[in-house]
């Protein structure tokens, strides 16, 4: 099977990375913190399926390590949880890059779900926490900005490739 190319130099990816956590640590009010999409989740997703030969596995696991000692959580917490997204999207990229981006956010909420669901479970297992179904909030706003998201970093890459 072919992969298609892309013109994503290294250096421009981990821009977006790290752009995409310091957009993910952003201090905000409370009560508005289940609000927040998971940029880096959203980020590396869309690094997966853009450029599967360059990002992947290894660049979710450093991620996490940095979001692990940035948030003050278990080290390999995100970690693990970044990891696995992005096992999960090469999973199941070759059916992805054929979907419409309708059904790409459908599939983004539930990848971005089950990293949520495997969330919760950790922190179920690592101390007395609350579940309730807001948790997954993060995930169907990340589903609602993935065409956004994903036409924006088109229309840049065309901008680009012409200049």
């Amino acid at each position: 099977m072919a992969r298609t190319t892309t013109s994503a130099s290294l250096p421009w990816i981990w821009l977006t990375m790290l752009l995409a956590l310091c957009l993910q640590v952003m201090p905000l009010a409370d009560g508005w913190q289940i609000w927040r999409p998971d940029w880096l989740g959203l980020m590396l997703i869309y690094w997966c399926m853009k450029a599967p030969e360059r990002v992947g596995v290894f660049h979710g696991f450093v991620l996490g390590i940095l979001l692990d000692l940035i948030e003050g959580v278990p080290l390999g917490q995100n970690a693990l949880l970044l990891s696995l997204l992005a096992f999960l999207c090469a999973l199941v990229y070759p059916r992805f890059r054929a979907y419409s981006l309708l059904q790409q956010a459908v599939l983004i909420l539930v990848l971005l779900g089950t990293v949520q669901l495997v969330e919760q479970w950790l922190r179920t297992l690592l101390g007395p926490f609350s579940i309730h179904l807001s948790f997954l909030l993060p995930s169907v706003i990340g589903a609602i900005l993935w065409p956004w998201l994903t036409t924006l970093f088109r229309a840049f890459r065309r901008r680009t490739a012409k200049g």
